[in-house]
């Protein structure tokens, strides 16, 4: 499946992650984002919200399913799906097998490494246990997150064999909006993800420029943002909880912002 315009972020949303991922595939969304990282997501949650899904007859085939392998250092010790003590290979495998199983699924669509690991043979090794999924076509897409690097994506790109097609990255200017990365995933076909693209930007929400667009075009700020970033080739992730909101959102395709508009907001990340 082609990787929608917007993914519903699943991440913080603890006990409500179900009834919050019914929700959004109900009111329209065509991608869920999740990660088998117990500290941060709830995918087995993710998993009772699909199956809920499904009952209202949504199919799995028309739902872009993404999630990730995260690496120790991002786990809590007493809440992981493998041991500390296993081999990294089988630590990939492991949560690749729980998150089959939290999501009710045999097949993912895109499989995410949750952030780059060291040294790169280190990295490469784990690479090349998610080409294994790939390989069993239980995986459609490989990526990375958190990698703000240029160096560590191209090491990774020209020596994996199956290239990864995702980046999925904190959109917010500490990272200079990962302008030299998002070249990179331009020039080379790979789907630029972005995460936190309004928590990370009020300065942009509040501009003049915003909500001069918002009120020529009736639209709420948000709206607008995504609007922008999709133009701009990124994918954001969504993580509201309003079902307001998710309605409003998912709307964004049906207007288009001028060329000199998107310009002006351009300006805003410089």
């Amino acid at each position: 499946m082609k990787t929608p315009n917007m993914l519903y972020g699943t991440a913080w949303k603890k006990e409500a992650t179900s009834a919050l991922v019914f929700e959004a595939l109900k009111q329209g969304f065509k991608g869920i984002d999740t990660a088998c990282q117990p500290k941060h997501y709830r995918e087995d949650l993710v998993g009772l919200g699909l199956l809920k899904a499904y009952e209202l007859g949504i199919k799995r085939e028309d739902i872009f399913l993404q999630t990730k392998f995260t690496p120790l250092e991002g786990q809590d010790p007493n809440d992981m799906p493998y041991l500390p003590t296993d081999e990294i290979e089988i630590q990939v495998e492991k949560s690749f097998e729980t998150s089959k199983k939290n999501l009710k699924t045999d097949f993912i669509d895109a499989y995410i490494l949750h952030s780059p690991i060291f040294p790169g043979t280190k990295l490469l090794r784990v690479w090349q246990t998610m080409e294994t999924f790939y390989d069993n076509k239980e995986v459609k897409q490989l990526g990375i997150s958190n990698c703000y690097d240029l160096d560590v994506l191209e090491y990774l790109y020209h020596h994996a064999r199956i290239k990864p097609t995702v980046v999925q990255n904190r959109f917010y200017a500490q990272s200079n909006y990962d302008k030299t990365i998002r070249a990179f995933c331009l020039h080379n076909g790979i789907t630029y993800e972005s995460f936190w693209s309004l928590t990370a930007n009020p300065h942009i929400l509040e501009s003049a420029v915003l909500n001069h667009l918002a009120n020529k075009y009736q639209k709420s700020v948000a709206e607008i943002f995504y609007r922008f970033l999709n133009h701009i080739h990124i994918v954001p992730l969504n993580g509201t909880t309003s079902t307001q909101h998710m309605i409003e959102d998912l709307k964004i395709s049906e207007f288009e912002l001028s060329n000199n508009e998107i310009k002006t907001i351009i300006q805003l990340l410089d």
